[in-house]
């Protein structure tokens, strides 16, 4: 008989009315026959009762369950597990054929039919995890259904998050063309503040991943963007870019611990993941352009759509408390007045992070780089010396120049002095005015053949005249008659 703590508290009431009733037989040794008629119980029951209660106390008064409960005594365990494998199926199948299948195999084993109804209840009754498993695959059932692991972050900068995604917004191109650009985010676990992003129309790649990282690493202009420093962790998917050597090295010499999710399971990058929502739902939808709206043209220049981005991010998004009720992320990241993990210069930074990198010879004019000329006085020293060159592609103004892995100096070019120049802007004049030249070249060449093409039919007439007249000018001397 099980114990009286692995019975339910429902089955103990009952045990202890029962008690109540035998106890003018146990205690004052009525007879039983007359206790069993006042309680109105019979007793062959009440005999049962007061024996159980003598060999195992008061849990053998407890209602017994049923050995069979649960199961279905209208179908055999046979017929059930073969109806449960037909709802299994995949692609799902209907109801109605479940159930005919099930009456097919029923008459097999020589058992009843079940009814449609029955059929239903053992199908219903079925553990959604395990349809969703059998009828939509292991990814669909781990979103749904695994445990999954989410790291916490219990200070400002243990955790950073970074990834890219494609806003629902179209903006203007250089070229008048529309596109959609790519914002690639780098957030903080702890308070959901931004440390840094990235935005272009060029794809994921490794270079808007370390440029990002460095604008979230390095302090900001802005008096308003306090978030900065080296982060302990860096979560990230599975991606190329991020499983990059250039980021790995990186990674080892700041001393981040890159942590990457499991594939197919986005679901402990929560944070980064309901950013972006934000972002579609508080920011874009109010823009031209905005792709789930019709009839919003896209009116904005990804230069301008920055600076909007810049100011609600500063203004709105940091300055907004979450929906628990809790601090903002700028007072959150500020909270208990922490001093960050910083990298000792803007330059050593420079030499982890930035991709982009060419070798130039110092020439007695400066170095030459996309036909602009950068000076610098602590070149004078370095001509004829071969250097390596590090820019950032938002800012052609200037380059900074290694000599022999160590940093060397700024180098500033004249023609962009005080300007801030990217390269994509560069590149496309340089297109246009290539295009420019091309049709210049295509209208002359044009005009050329034209021309020679004249001239080449006024030879053909001319030689085929030489060749008619000799011929024309030898009269027949055979009479012709008037109507020939």
């Amino acid at each position: 008989m099980d114990e009286l703590s692995a019975i339910p508290q429902a089955s103990r009431e009952i045990a202890l009315q029962r008690l109540q009733l035998l106890r003018p037989h146990l205690e004052e040794a009525r007879p039983l026959r007359t206790v069993a008629s006042e309680a109105s119980i019979p007793y062959r029951t009440a005999l049962r009762w007061a024996n159980g209660y003598r060999k195992d106390g008061l849990a053998a008064l407890a209602r017994r369950s049923r050995s069979d409960q649960g199961g279905r005594r209208l179908a055999s365990t046979t017929l059930v597990k073969a109806i449960e494998g037909l709802a299994l199926e995949r692609p799902p199948l209907p109801m109605s054929s479940i159930h005919r299948q099930a009456s097919a195999i029923a008459e097999t084993l020589k058992e009843s039919k079940p009814s449609y109804a029955v059929v239903r209840r053992i199908v219903q009754t079925l553990p959604a995890g395990l349809v969703m498993l059998a009828h939509r695959g292991n990814r669909v059932y781990s979103e749904g259904f695994d445990l999954v692991h989410r790291r916490e972050a219990f200070r400002p900068n243990s955790i950073w998050q970074v990834d890219h995604a494609q806003l629902d917004i179209k903006l203007l191109r250089d070229d008048g063309s529309v596109g959609k650009p790519w914002l690639t985010i780098v957030i903080d676990d702890y308070s959901r503040a931004v440390a840094g992003y990235y935005l272009g129309f060029e794809p994921p790649s490794s270079l808007r991943t370390t440029l990002a990282l460095r604008q979230g690493i390095w302090r900001k202009g802005d008096p308003h963007w306090e978030i900065c420093g080296i982060p302990d962790h860096l979560y990230t998917d599975n991606g190329s870019d991020f499983r990059s050597k250039h980021l790995e090295q990186v990674a080892a010499d700041l001393k981040i611990q890159l942590v990457f999710s499991t594939p197919g399971q986005p679901q402990g990058r929560g944070r980064i993941e309901r950013f972006f929502r934000t972002v579609n739902e508080m920011f874009l939808c109010d823009l031209d352009g905005y792709t789930t709206r019709s009839g919003r043209k896209p009116t904005l220049t990804l230069d301008s759509f920055e600076k909007q981005f810049h100011t609600f991010l500063l203004e709105v998004y940091h300055r907004r408390p979450s929906s628990e009720g809790n601090p903002s992320p700028k007072e959150r990241w500020e909270q208990g007045g922490f001093l960050p993990r910083m990298p000792d210069s803007i330059e050593r930074l420079d030499l982890l992070l930035i991709h982009e990198v060419r070798t130039r010879k110092v020439r007695t004019d400066g170095i030459h780089f996309h036909n602009f000329r950068y000076l610098s006085l602590t070149l004078a020293a370095y001509v004829g010396e071969d250097v390596t060159i590090r820019f950032d592609p938002r800012d052609m103004g200037e380059i900074r120049v290694f000599y022999r892995d160590r940093f060397l100096c700024r180098a500033i070019s004249a023609d962009l002095a005080g300007q801030t120049v990217p390269l994509r802007d560069i590149v496309n004049a340089r297109k246009r005015r290539r295009e420019q030249l091309r049709t210049i070249v295509r209208d002359r060449l044009k005009t050329v053949d034209t021309l020679l093409e004249f001239r080449r039919g006024m030879q053909r007439e001319d030689v085929h005249a030489s060749m008619v007249t000799p011929v024309e000018s030898k009269r027949s001397k055979l009479k012709r008659y008037f109507n020939e």
